[in-house]
């Protein structure tokens, strides 16, 4: 086999022969190896884009938004009820009457069954009186013990008491308005018989609103004493800050919270009924760390950021105290000024590298 080669034009070495393929196949291992003697360039290391924001120092205050409704408050309202079982005997005043103070709302009358009732107990006290009179005398005379007249003696007390009570209650059925305001609920109607303690008439002191507010019972528990709520109505208006009257820890079985209760002032255009919105200081720190609530992210109950620190981002666990609108305090994990990353969050890894916007 012959393989001829040569110098061409331009310094090319060049081949021929009688045997083509043979000096294709040696171009073509000629060709390779000029390729393999070329340097590959590395892919540049991907950057995430991320926005920072400076951890920051200052003062904290813890507040809360809580919602509720003004209704008519307790201290005004007034519920009257029937002292025995008792008729019905007239409505003196109707529903929305304004009334003044020991006027007649409802006269009511014995029932038959407490006439019955307050008979027995006289005719129980005619007796046990005797017996304990018989017992003192056969006790002068030595035929029974000091016991057995003492026995007669609380006997005696024990039925005068009863009778008193039945006598007190029976003469109370005139119900009159304890104080200045209007008449708001009457609950039964002429004729109808009313056990005991059934709740018969409601009048409402005029101009005496409260709101009622509901709030976690964690928190409940937190409320300072002498704290104040800035309440806000639904129709609008200038915002009104009211102290706090009560906190009643006890939760409400529907809304599965505690309450709060304040004074609605007179002079306020709040009335009854009406939806209220209020914001409450459950605690102040005049100095500590706060970071954009955009940064903070969790992992199974950890919360974390992603401190930015030359070029990369770090992954740091942090402890949170309370949330103020879109900030949230750090109590443990991060110094004042450190950069965490607030756009991108995200898509970071720990150690990923990254450029800021």
């Amino acid at each position: 086999m012959e393989l001829e080669m040569g110098i061409g034009s331009g310094g090319n070495m060049i081949f021929w022969g009688k045997k083509p393929a043979i000096a294709i196949a040696f171009a073509g291992m000629l060709a390779l190896g000029a390729c393999s003697g070329s340097t590959d360039t590395a892919a540049p290391d991907p950057k995430a884009l991320v926005k920072t924001a400076a951890v920051a120092t200052g003062s904290i205050d813890e507040t809360i938004t809580i919602y509720g409704a003004a209704e008519n408050g307790s201290v005004g309202q007034y519920t009257l009820s029937s002292p025995i079982e008792a008729i019905v005997q007239s409505i003196n005043a109707p529903v929305g009457s304004n009334v003044k103070r020991g006027q007649v709302l409802v006269r009511l009358v014995p029932s038959p069954a407490s006439k019955y009732e307050l008979a027995t107990a006289s005719a129980g006290t005619r007796t046990t009186n005797l017996a304990y009179a018989r017992m003192q005398r056969l006790r002068a005379d030595g035929l029974v013990s000091d016991a057995e007249v003492e026995a007669a003696r609380a006997a005696k007390q024990s039925a005068d008491a009863l009778r008193a009570s039945l006598a007190d209650r029976s003469g109370a059925l005139t119900l009159r308005a304890p104080d200045v305001g209007f008449v708001q609920m009457i609950g039964a109607v002429p004729g109808q018989l009313v056990a005991a303690a059934t709740p018969v008439v409601t009048i409402v002191k005029d101009g005496d609103v409260r709101a009622r507010f509901g709030i976690d019972p964690s928190l409940a528990r937190r409320v300072p004493a002498g704290s104040y709520v800035e309440i806000t109505a639904a129709g609008g208006g200038a915002p009104l800050a009211v102290p706090v009257q009560s906190v009643d820890p006890v939760v409400d079985p529907q809304t599965k919270l505690a309450s709060i209760y304040v004074l609605i002032p007179n002079e306020s255009e709040i009335g009854a009924g009406e939806s209220l919105t209020g914001k409450i200081l459950l605690s102040s720190n005049a100095s500590g760390l706060t970071i954009p609530y955009a940064a903070l992210l969790d992992d199974g109950g950890q919360p974390y950021v992603y401190v930015i620190e030359k070029g990369a981002a770090k992954r740091d666990d942090i402890t949170v105290g309370p949330r103020m609108g879109n900030k949230v305090s750090v109590t443990k994990g991060l110094s004042a000024k450190q950069q965490v990353a607030v756009d991108g969050v995200t898509a970071l890894e720990d150690g990923m590298k990254v450029r800021t916007k």
